[in-house]
């Protein structure tokens, strides 16, 4: 179990980098091309409700890389997580197993919609209908999955 779960968090951490340095090309490719000003904001339902100078597409990976480092530095120390769950002895390595794969899909399911949004933004167009609902699912479905596997294991 511990082989494959090192697996796992080696290609999800590959994942979160190909799509943060590939958001990042993408927007040093296109930027000369972009115009001056950009979509801003979206609202829940995709719509633009702002724009903005074309440097604040900057603030997106920047985000992006700072959050992906801090939950990678998390990750790292299973002694600060809050496990919800008595830790034993007889416990402990599974509620550990759990929560870093809970930690680490979390991490993926963050980078992916940001890196998207990213890219997105310099089409200056609407975000899809559906985009907000599956960010919320891609999100929150981690979250409800391994939280009710640590319900059990514990």
């Amino acid at each position: 179990m511990l082989i494959k779960n090192g697996i796992y968090y080696f290609v999800v951490d590959i994942l979160c980098v190909i799509l943060l340095l590939g958001s990042i090309i993408y927007l040093i490719v296109a930027w000369g091309g972009l115009p001056d000003q950009i979509p801003g904001h979206f609202d829940f339902a995709g719509n633009i409700t702002r724009y903005g100078k074309k440097g604040e597409l900057l603030f997106m990976p920047i985000m992006n890389i700072v959050m992906f480092a801090g939950v990678s530095v998390v990750e790292r120390f299973p002694q600060i997580w809050n496990t919800g769950v008595k830790v034993t002895e007889q416990n402990k390595f599974r509620v550990y197993t759990i929560l870093k794969n809970l930690i680490v899909t979390s991490k993926l399911s963050v980078v992916a919609p940001f890196a998207f949004i990213t890219i997105h933004q310099t089409k200056g167009i609407n975000l899809p209908v559906w985009f907000i609902p599956a960010f919320f699912v891609i999100c929150l479905a981690p979250i409800i999955f391994f939280c009710l596997k640590l319900y059990k294991a514990r």
